[in-house]
């Protein structure tokens, strides 16, 4: 979250005289909000104005997918009412996406006890009205985690909240009311953890302005290091909605599994009775877990990235340990628990599979056109899922196992070759039957099975070293 938002500029069509001029003033008014939308919240590039307003307008295009998707539009890539509906609705300004390269990974707070301060006050309400607004919201954290929360009056506190109108000195202005409504950081030292919130918006108790408590509640979701959530029944989806029924609000499910995935559940009590619960979330994995394996793993310029359950290790080569992050943090639209991955050098691609579907990205972008079936490829309709894929860059083959077998598939041709599936054991000898996950570096290929790695030199047809599956994290 270093990288917040300059906050949303929306542009107010001004009244004209001449209805042809003022038509054209109004299309233009749309395509600013777009852009400044685009730009704010989904890391559209600033350098590509000059594209919205010629018909080669790609990088928009891919940029309306990725928010119709994130918000749950149909995903047309046109701005329809219901997409320019949306993009007038306040909301957060923390963005939904952004670059790979920048994302501070989970951030959390190292310690179970936070402290917050309420810096200054808004005029809208009474103090004990907004005191009880944020006690209300942090609340809602500490029932279903271990934190708690105290109030302190003076000096540095975690979280430090406070109202603003316009520059603020943080570098991320507000921008007047019905826009952006608040922002908050991740959780660390400094302004870290801090909540800001523009004063130019209507705070108030109810539903008749902007309700404070749930405004509140959604920005100290951030300061405990949640991002936005793709899901509109969550508090954390990032536009603003107003609840009919404030008395009956209560976390989703997808609120709460995200803040147990960094703090897990609250301790329980010793005289608490014992009552049925859901089924809990999968565990965290632990990198130097001995018996931990993976469900995928794919290089990406240069790094590696281990898929397991909801989340992926990214391990540059050239530092010791990995970062640790969701899935959803980069590619929101990619489902958890992966079956496979792959990267084209050439064409800076890395494909995913899921199921009998893949996806393409490049960085932190889903390419258009995907999800797409497996079946395109060439797999006949028995295959419903892929167990691991690698890229051979010399030979410019793609390499599918299924099982006890392999596909071999030609990146120029973008065909099967002929005389495929064979079984691995022929041709791999030392691996298989089953592989989970391989990828390619250094000139070896380094399959997975369970909590084994192979080192595998494909010229010499031959397994060279057996390691640990976590051998790259420096355990």
């Amino acid at each position: 979250m270093r990288n917040l938002p300059v906050l949303l500029l929306l542009c107010v069509a001004v009244c004209s005289a001449r209805p042809l001029e003022g038509a054209a003033r109004d299309k233009d008014n749309s395509m600013d909000l777009v852009q400044h939308y685009l730009e704010n919240y989904y890391n559209l590039a600033k350098d590509v104005e000059k594209f919205v307003r010629r018909k080669d307008s790609s990088p928009v295009v891919k940029k309306i997918q990725e928010m119709q998707n994130f918000l749950g539009l149909k995903v047309t890539g046109k701005l329809d009412s219901d997409t320019l509906e949306v993009m007038h609705k306040p909301r957060c300004g923390v963005p939904d996406v952004r670059e790979f390269r920048t994302f501070p990974g989970m951030p959390k707070w190292r310690k179970t006890h936070l402290t917050y301060r309420i810096v200054n006050y808004t005029l809208d309400l009474p103090r004990e009205a907004i005191d009880s607004a944020f006690e209300k919201a942090l609340k809602v954290w500490e029932e279903v985690t271990p934190l708690t929360f105290s109030k302190i009056y003076e000096g540095e506190a975690d979280i430090m909240i406070s109202f603003a109108v316009g520059a603020h000195g943080d570098f991320f202005s507000f921008d007047g009311p019905g826009k952006s409504l608040a922002h908050a950081f991740p959780p660390g030292p400094g302004m870290n953890g801090d909540a800001h919130f523009d004063d130019d918006e209507h705070w108030t108790k109810d539903t008749s302005g902007i309700n404070l408590f749930l405004a509140a509640a959604h920005e100290l979701g951030h300061s405990l290091g949640l991002e936005h959530s793709k899901n509109p029944e969550a508090l954390m989806f990032p536009v603003y909605n107003p609840l009919t029924n404030l008395a009956r609000f209560r976390l989703s499910r997808d609120d709460v599994d995200g803040i147990q995935s960094l703090y897990g559940p609250p301790a329980a009590s010793p005289n608490d009775p014992v009552v049925p619960t859901e089924p809990a979330p999968p565990e965290t994995p632990a990198m130097c877990d001995p018996t931990l394996s993976f469900d995928a793993v794919s290089t990406l310029r240069g790094e590696i990235l281990f898929f397991k359950d909801r989340y992926f290790w990214r391990k540059p080569l050239r530092t010791l340990e990995p970062g640790f992050y969701l899935i959803s943090s980069f590619w929101p639209s990619l489902p958890s628990g992966v079956d496979a991955a792959y990267e084209d050098t050439t064409k800076d691609i890395v494909f995913i599979f899921k199921g009998n579907q893949f996806w393409a990205v490049r960085g932190s972008e889903i390419q258009a056109g995907y999800p797409r079936g497996i079946q395109t490829l060439g797999f006949p309709p028995t295959v419903r899922k892929i167990d691991a894929a690698v890229f051979d860059k010399e030979k410019r083959k793609t390499y599918f196992f299924v099982e006890d077998k392999y596909w071999r598939f030609d990146e120029k041709k973008r065909s099967m070759d002929l005389g495929f599936p064979r079984r691995i054991v022929e041709d791999f000898p030392g691996v298989g039957p089953k592989v989970d996950a391989v990828f390619e570096s250094f000139g070896f290929f380094y399959f997975f099975s369970g909590s084994s790695q192979l080192q595998f030199d494909p010229n010499a047809k031959r397994v060279t070293h057996i390691l640990k599956s976590n051998s790259w994290f420096n355990c």
